[in-house]
């Protein structure tokens, strides 16, 4: 399978069983998605495919082909973090962790899309990610400060 992930051009071999989830993390060695339910129902695999938000687990590898994949990896700098990760440690929006890859890549790209997001809308683009330490507050207090 060919597809461009975080900027590159890649080519890895890929079951066709697998997930994209599987690929990245068990392939590509790319760890920071997060393996949680399986189900599409936590976030924390969340990437960006071809521009959008996708749940990792739910896209068969093989249907990335010539796709277009950003993962956390690919949205954090090489020397520190981004806005959004500077952001969530700044108001405590990281507890244990297990979410916040998905949180970094939804939220980044609704700021992508929204420079300035109401709560509301902040609410919506998270909604596929589930926390279960912070209570979300710490988190929206982040991504509304992010400038």
């Amino acid at each position: 399978m060919r597809f461009r992930l975080n900027g590159v051009e890649t080519q890895v071999a890929v079951d066709g069983t697998q997930s994209l989830l599987r690929v990245l993390r068990e392939n590509l060695e790319l760890t920071g998605t997060k393996d949680a339910c399986e189900q599409g129902e936590c976030g924390s695999c969340t990437v960006l495919m071809d521009g959008e938000p996708v749940c990792s687990c739910l896209v068969m590898g093989a249907d990335a082909e010539g796709a277009d994949i950003v993962t956390v990896e690919g949205l954090t700098p090489a020397d520190g973090l981004s806005r959004v990760q500077e952001a969530l440690v700044a108001e405590g929006g990281v507890q244990c962790g297990y979410c916040t890859p998905g949180i970094v890549v939804a939220a980044t790209h609704l700021l992508q899309h929204n420079a300035s997001p109401s709560e509301a809308e902040i609410r919506e683009a998270l909604a596929g990610n589930i926390c279960r330490c912070t209570g979300y507050g710490s988190i929206l207090r982040a991504i509304r400060s992010v400038e």
